[in-house]
């Protein structure tokens, strides 16, 4: 398994595809003007405390007031507002906690009326970017990620991640840990830091206490409200949170987040240094060396194809996303239908998974497979798509399927859902709007699998662009389709067609329907 991370940097925003065997996968965007990321904190003031929702509404700067609710204040919060004060002031010069002081913990189930009031001072992190008409949600318990650990001030506690599943491993990082943290912060261990050293471990925890010590410094001339620490840049969290060794390349086209990129890993992964590359081409863009924007184009339309002629139909509503699974109208050597529904419903995980991410789909998600009766099938179905969602770094929770078929997903959503329009202007100059021009392909190659079995000779008639852009070069498309269906297919280009136009006919000059 190949992983590839390609970077392109425009004029306002820097776009970060990730690429798994060629495959893109995830998909992110950092813009200019974005000012408040998952990690962001800021020192505010509280705007007003809301007894019916038990949360306040918080002032950080953004058109909408943020929402902080009770259970996102954390047990230490007397201690952090203590600690605000005192610094905030002037008054406390040793960051460090070891001498603090520390209040007692609020009670998890009380009155946010009861300790937080119109005014006050408070520092936060952002949880959930601004999505659709709703601010930040934002939290009161910090939390510093670094690569290996998660450090977390006024707190003793040591966790180990779930996914370290050696009990030996275990207890070697909660005692390495143990040793090594500083007092008043508490730690969780990533599980990425399995196998690890103690110095790499001790190296990343003085990081994170650097850029506390570095956010506390800010904090007695900072007005309110402002961002007191701002999240590592894209390019950096990205890799502190997904880089491994099963990383092979990262292209970037712009010379000083190249640098800052290459930087970074020096930290992180020495040994890797030599996978950054600075891409110089003038002639073919970043992304479209990659294939990228193709992918792009084909992967966020309503209708997604998939090997084989299945495809998913992908429907957003207001409360909930739905995905249908269709086999297709296509002829199969599977010996039953059974067998045919699960093995379409196999290729459908694979790609509902890798969809999920890469639109970044969060909330409840609803997915439609086709019928399946025997229970051992629809067991395999439901571990096949857990373990196919385990690279996820959303949290998230599958449940088995139901009698009807149907698989519930939750899915943590922290940032807007990705949406890329892939529908343009019909450039027929006629009304409404058609489906991107790169998309004709392969609606063509999705047709043409679903009939080629079933006719000996096969004529297309297409426009002449397309026809041009399927018989042009070597190997060309057509000459793909021959090697892979062992015949030749006629391409006739017509005038008369729209530019999105297409037909097959057979050998008789009858037009076959799909």
């Amino acid at each position: 398994m190949n992983k590839e991370l390609i970077i392109r940097s425009g004029e306002d925003a820097v776009d970060f595809a990730l690429l798994k065997d060629g495959k893109l996968i995830e998909l992110h965007k950092q813009e200019e003007t974005s000012n408040f990321q998952v990690g962001d904190i800021f020192i505010a003031k509280i705007r007003k405390p809301v007894a019916g929702l038990n949360a306040a509404f918080v002032n950080v700067g953004y058109e909408k007031d943020a929402f902080l609710h009770y259970h996102d204040l954390g047990p230490s919060l007397a201690s952090y507002l203590k600690f605000i004060k005192l610094v905030s002031a002037g008054k406390l010069k040793d960051f460090s906690l070891k001498n603090f002081q520390f209040e007692k913990e609020i009670d998890k189930n009380g009155a946010i009326t009861d300790i937080l009031s119109a005014n006050q001072s408070v520092l936060v992190q952002v949880v959930k970017e601004p999505i659709s008409t709703k601010g930040p949600r934002i939290s009161a318990e910090l939390s510093f990620a670094g690569r290996f650990v998660v450090l977390v001030p006024f707190s003793d506690r040591v966790s180990i991640s779930q996914k370290i599943e050696s009990k030996e491993e275990k207890d070697r990082l909660k005692k390495l840990v143990q040793a090594v943290k500083p007092k008043g912060f508490g730690v969780i261990v990533r599980t990425v830091a399995e196998g690890k050293s103690t110095i790499e471990l001790e190296k990343d925890l003085q990081n994170l206490m650097n850029r506390w010590t570095a956010m506390c410094k800010k904090l007695p001339t900072a007005h309110h409200p402002s961002k007191v620490l701002g999240e590592l840049n894209k390019a950096s969290s990205i890799l502190r949170d997904v880089f491994n060794d099963t990383f092979t390349s990262i292209q970037i086209d712009d010379e000083e987040l190249y640098q800052e990129t290459k930087d970074y890993l020096a930290e992180i992964a020495p040994e890797k240094q030599k996978i950054v590359k600075f891409y110089q081409s003038k002639d073919v863009p970043l992304f479209e060396k990659y294939h990228i924007e193709r992918q792009i184009k084909t992967s966020f339309g309503r209708t997604v194809s998939m090997s084989k002629g299945a495809y998913l139909i992908i429907e957003h509503t207001e409360a909930l996303h739905v995905i249908d699974v269709n086999s297709g109208n296509r002829s199969n050597k599977a010996s039953n239908q059974e067998d045919t529904a699960l093995e379409v419903n196999m290729i459908a995980a694979a790609e509902i998974a890798r969809q999920l991410r890469l639109r970044d789909m969060g909330g409840i998600i609803v997915v439609d497979f086709i019928d399946m009766q025997n229970s051992e099938n629809r067991q395999v179905l439901f571990n096949f798509l857990k373990e196919e969602m385990s690279d996820d770094k959303a949290k998230h929770k599958i449940l088995p399927p139901s009698k009807f078929g149907l698989v519930q997903i939750t899915r943590q959503r922290v940032r807007p859902e990705v949406n890329i329009e892939t529908r343009e202007e019909n450039p027929n100059n006629l009304s409404g709007d058609v489906d991107a021009p790169i998309q004709i392909i392969d609606k063509i190659t999705f047709s043409l699998e679903k009939i080629i079995k079933d006719h000996k000779k096969i004529k297309l008639n297409v426009h002449p662009f397309v026809a041009a852009y399927l018989t042009k070069g070597f190997p060309s498309l057509r000459s793909k389709w021959f090697f892979e269906h062992k015949k030749w297919v006629k391409i006739i280009p017509r005038d008369a067609y729209t530019y999105l136009e297409y037909h097959f006919y057979d050998d008789q000059g009858k037009k076959i329907k799909e």
